[in-house]
């Protein structure tokens, strides 16, 4: 890194506490090319500090989903100007978060294509072992996905089919759809369907839009590279793991999990 290593611990604190690029660079000093470049680095090492410390790992409820974002621009606008580049649009992030430890096993940043949500479910097998229930929400390509890539370790899969109103006009257009119902559906194994919930890892959807400037909803703060985004996912996972107290556990989610015996600092996090 060019920056000192003070510098750089101040400018990565501000952005996991939810700071814009731009609110990071006016409080620290430090130019905004420097910090996207600092975000790049650190975010690298995030991803790969995550997929050597969680493998392997015995769980015993997963739940599922995906959280929707853009880079550059909506889906629309670019389907609009005849654009066809893969990293400009909507990009989904596919996230599964353990119930009891609440840690994060594996994420995967990509579109809702089958393919994109195969990748995710093999990150998933190479995070866990054993027999375990598994919960998502309605998207058909999991149905394959998980059996393909969790079939071998005979998990049990269900899915929670939400149900919802006709999209609604004018400015209620900005809010979500009412929901009018769910349904628990049995698709693989023998789950347990009173423990059928994607309750956790919708909560965890919030913490990511709390959490990171860019995915604040109905805001100008968005990625303008898909890179960015990418990165800015690895350094909150990460942080999310290792750093960062659950209201609930007391502890993080890595020692809760048994990963780490001890809350990791920032410094130690980005020179793990």
């Amino acid at each position: 890194m060019r920056l000192p290593v003070e510098k750089a611990l101040s400018v990565i604190q501000h952005l996991v506490e939810g700071c814009s690029i731009r609110t990071a660079e006016r409080i620290t000093g430090v130019e905004k090319r420097t910090i996207l470049n600092l975000l790049v680095t650190v975010g690298e090492r995030c991803e790969q500090l995550m997929s050597d410390r969680i493998q392997g790992l015995s769980v015993k409820e997963v739940q599922a989903d995906e959280i929707w974002g853009f880079v550059g621009m909506k889906q629309k606008t670019k389907n609009n100007k005849g654009l066809d580049s893969e990293e400009l649009g909507d990009a989904y992030c596919f996230i599964a978060i353990e119930r009891q430890t609440k840690v994060i096993l594996a994420w995967h940043l990509g579109s809702r294509t089958e393919q994109d949500t195969i990748a995710f479910t093999e990150k998933l097998a190479h995070a866990t072992r054993g027999n375990f229930q598994i919960t998502t929400d309605g998207f058909k390509p999991y149905q394959h996905a998980v059996v393909l890539s969790l079939g071998a370790q005979r998990v049990d899969f269900a899915q929670l089919v939400k149900l919802y109103t006709a999209d609604r006009d004018g400015e209620a257009r900005y809010s979500p759809a009412e929901c009018t119902g769910c349904k628990k559906v049995s698709i693989y194994g023998n789950p347990d369907m009173k423990k059928v919930s994607t309750s956790h890892i919708e909560r965890q959807n919030l913490t990511v839009r709390m959490s990171m400037r860019r995915m604040t909803r109905l805001t100008n703060a968005f990625s303008k590279k898909w890179m960015n985004l990418k990165y800015s996912y690895a350094l909150h996972f990460a942080f999310y793991n290792f750093c960062k107290v659950h209201s609930s556990l007391r502890v993080t989610p890595a020692m809760e999990s048994g990963i780490t015996d001890h809350i990791w600092s920032l410094r130690e996090l980005l020179t793990a």
